[in-house]
């Protein structure tokens, strides 16, 4: 089962990590556009606008001086002059703006050319372009990532706090034990202080439904307790009684009948009530685990079955091979094998039913009317009935023989065909094939 302790705060806690690092990324990403128009559109703009102003004040005296600044640095070159005193990395640049390589200095240069002819020369420095854009880019940038994170640390301590009463409750619900859960520590009077809100809902109704739930579990109990005990009590009397009448001479072919189809139909209520009462059964009010020989519990049973016969023409043979012990309540074994025998004793009319006890395994085969492959697909439903749905039979003996199979951990195999008969094979895995 998850930890909901450390799965809810591990999540909030990625997903502010990765929202910080979205943002981070956005800032970063903004900064760095920022710094580019400050470079090349802002310093662009403020050399043009310085040259604007030096060809005006040029226009009114001819002896103005070009500007030279401590970030701006100026060359006039006049109509038809030498490029000579210009730095070597000017001397071939067209008119217009340019970026420098570092390695020529890194300056950002305007050239300009008037009416006259005149070439005018203006240089921003690298140096200042760089520590324009950190001072207006990088150093905001840091603040704003502190801010961020500040926020965003800020916040997931205040979501952790907002979901703790839900950590806590979920902390509560997996130490419940499914048969008997303990719910008296969500009892508003037992429950923490932070809890509130939906959570407070939410606790109160999980408190309603352990206590349903606590309730339904020793209802469960008691029936299975009372349900082993005087469910049985008039099948006794049924099946006493009738072999009692059995006895009777005097009972005409026709009672006799009737009187087979009572001790039958007894046999068979029997037999589902005792596998319904195995079913019913938790782990803690189930049948006792014993060590015991399979084919104790496959004679037993055949035996039994022998009766279901009747005066049909079929023989019933058990062929045991191997002989090994389970350790299990051998009575889920009786209902689970005697269920199979009695579906191949409903289904065969004529021929014979073989019961074969392998080394991890039991295989009940028939002779019956057998099953497609859209019949043995549904087998297992209840209430399904597969063959001659004439004869009389509830359809829920496959799924009880599923049921027990599954809980058990016995897988049962069905391989059958039509006109030639079934067979059932119940596998026993942690039994060792070879002795």
């Amino acid at each position: 089962m998850p930890n909901a302790r450390t799965g809810l705060r591990r999540k909030i806690w990625v997903a502010f990590i990765l929202q910080a690092a979205a943002i981070s990324f956005a800032a970063v990403l903004g900064v760095y556009g920022a710094s580019a128009v400050l470079k090349h559109v802002l310093i662009q703009r403020a050399l043009q606008e310085e040259a604007s102003h030096y060809w005006e004040r040029l226009a009114k005296d001819s002896q103005a001086q070009v500007p030279d600044t401590y970030n701006m640095t100026g060359f006039l070159i006049p109509a038809g002059g030498s490029t000579d005193p210009l730095p070597g990395p000017l001397r071939q640049l067209p008119v217009g703006f340019h970026s420098l390589p570092r390695a020529q200095g890194g300056s950002l240069v305007l050239v300009e050319k008037d009416s006259n002819g005149h070439l005018l020369y203006l240089l921003f420095k690298q140096e200042q372009v760089d520590s324009l854009a950190f001072w207006f880019g990088m150093a905001p940038l840091a603040i704003v990532l502190v801010v961020i994170y500040v926020i965003a640390w800020s916040t997931y301590r205040t979501s952790k706090r907002a979901v703790s009463p839900v950590i806590w409750l979920a902390g509560q619900v997996q130490r419940w034990d499914p048969k008997k859960p303990e719910s008296s520590a969500l009892r508003p009077e037992n429950l923490p202080v932070d809890v509130e809100g939906e959570t407070l809902v939410l606790a109160s109704s999980l408190h309603d439904f352990a206590s349903r739930i606590e309730s339904f579990v020793e209802r469960e109990r008691d029936f299975t307790r009372d349900a082993s005990h005087e469910l049985r009590t008039p099948l006794t009397v049924i099946r006493v009684a009738g072999d009692m009448m059995e006895s009777d001479e005097g009972l005409t072919p026709m009672s006799r009948r009737a009187l087979k189809r009572i001790q039958g139909a007894g046999r068979d209520m029997e037999a589902l009530i005792e596998a319904f009462l195995i079913l019913a059964r938790e782990g803690d009010t189930g049948l006792p685990d014993d060590d015991f020989a399979v084919s104790e519990v496959v004679t037993e049973e055949v035996d039994k079955a022998r009766t279901l016969l009747g005066n049909k023409d079929v023989t019933l043979e058990l062929v045991q091979q191997a002989d090994f012990q389970l350790h299990a309540p051998a009575r889920v074994l009786s209902v689970l094998l005697g269920n199979l025998l009695r579906n191949a004793c409903h289904y065969t009319d004529e021929g014979r039913i073989t019961v074969t006890v392998r080394r991890g395994s039991i295989a009940v085969t028939d002779t019956g009317v057998g099953m497609n492959e859209e019949e043995l697909s549904r087998v297992f439903e209840p209430f399904y009935r597969a063959g001659d749905r004439k004869k009389d039979g509830q359809g829920i003996g496959l799924s009880i023989v599923q049921r027990l199979s599954q809980r058990y951990g016995w897988p049962v195999r069905l391989d059958s065909e039509p006109g030639r008969g079934t067979t059932a094979t119940i596998s026993f895995p942690h039994v060792p094939t070879a002795g």
